[in-house]
């Protein structure tokens, strides 16, 4: 096998995770570059915590952007209402780099990895799949159930696994200080726990483990864009090149190669190529051909001659083969970016 150990653990966040604000105020800022300007170069960070917000980065774009507007409809979109004191510092992107994006070569250096398997109908591994489910749960019963008025937006859930059966669920819900825990915790199990993971005899169930979560959000700790990247991929269950995706046009190939190799990854399994399948590429900025493709299956066989037949890592044929210049990306920033039906590298 190419991923899961004897013992593992995967985690997801809610929307309203710091990191996760944050990353959706950058995906939402390339989103309106895009729509306005499909040739937009971005790169965006968002930096929050304790009443305050900076955006920074480097931007060209023909679009005439409110920064600061869209970060406050995104906040409050995901459920919080405390003002905040927000900075922007946005310059365009160097002319060191953009010579080497304007004849097709990669925006940066790096490694990319995609990853897909035959475990679920997503293509994506089950605990990987349950515990984003679970997370995503907590939202929809937030926002769309009474009985959850209590629930706040921000939120973390982990699975562990051994011998391939979950031995562990923690959730962690931010919720109003008039609630006690014993509620909490039968309302969580019954309403988020039991409908993704089914029968718990014999699991160990965690909810709130500290006892009280009514801090949550950047009114307790700070957010970073590109700080949750084993959530926004696989969990840490197979390699990651270390880049992260939100709030960078495609001309990053952080961002536009993850996603083509996942969608090279998951052609393999459909196709009956692999029951699981890895596939890796490297890039030296300015260049447009990769320095490498690999691609392996559950055995550690190559794949890399079919791949490299088949499918065009060069920047601009990815961003070609997926459309990547419509503004798509927002809905990319929580709960994971593979696994989504809908989005142009999950298709088949």
């Amino acid at each position: 096998m190419l991923y899961k150990p004897k013992t593992y653990t995967v985690e997801s966040v809610t929307a309203g995770h710091p990191d996760k604000v944050c990353d959706q105020i950058s995906d939402a800022i390339l989103d309106a570059c895009l729509k306005a300007d499909p040739m937009s170069r971005v790169a965006v960070e968002t930096f929050g915590g304790h009443g305050t917000l900076v955006i920074g980065g480097e931007v060209t774009t023909k679009a005439d952007i409110d920064f600061e507007k869209i970060a406050r409809e995104v906040y409050k979109k995901i459920g919080y209402d405390q003002d905040l004191d927000i900075s922007v510092r946005i310059v365009k992107q160097s002319p060191d780099i953009a010579q080497g994006v304007d004849t097709g070569g990669a925006g940066d250096q790096g490694i990319m990895y995609g990853y897909a398997t035959d475990e679920t109908e997503e293509f994506m591994p089950e605990s990987v799949v349950k515990v984003h489910k679970l997370a995503k749960k907590m939202e929809d019963l937030r926002n769309n159930d009474a009985d959850f008025a209590w629930m706040r937006p921000d939120g973390k859930t982990q699975i562990s696994v051994h011998d391939g059966k979950i031995s562990s669920v923690l959730v962690s819900c931010q919720h109003d200080k008039s609630i006690d825990s014993a509620q909490i915790r039968q309302q969580i199990i019954e309403g988020v726990i039991i409908p993704v993971i089914g029968d718990i005899s014999g699991i160990e169930i965690l909810v709130n483990p500290t006892g009280n979560f009514v801090q949550g959000g950047f009114e307790a700790d700070t957010g970073l864009t590109g700080r949750k990247i084993m959530v926004d991929t696989y969990c840490g269950l197979v390699p990651h090149g270390g880049g992260a995706f939100s709030g960078k046009d495609s001309t990053k190939v952080d961002r536009s190669a993850a996603y083509m190799a996942r969608y090279v990854a998951k052609q393999m399994v459909a196709q009956g190529l692999a029951k699981e399948c890895l596939v890796s590429v490297a890039y030296a900025i300015g260049k447009a051909e990769p320095l490498m493709v690999e691609a392996l299956n559950e055995k550690g066989e190559s794949l890399a001659e079919i791949v490299k037949k088949n499918f065009d890592f060069r920047p601009q044929a990815i961003i070609e083969t997926l459309g990547l210049r419509l503004p798509i990306f927002q809905e990319t920033a929580a709960y994971g970016h593979f696994g989504k039906e809908g989005l142009p590298w999950e298709r088949i």
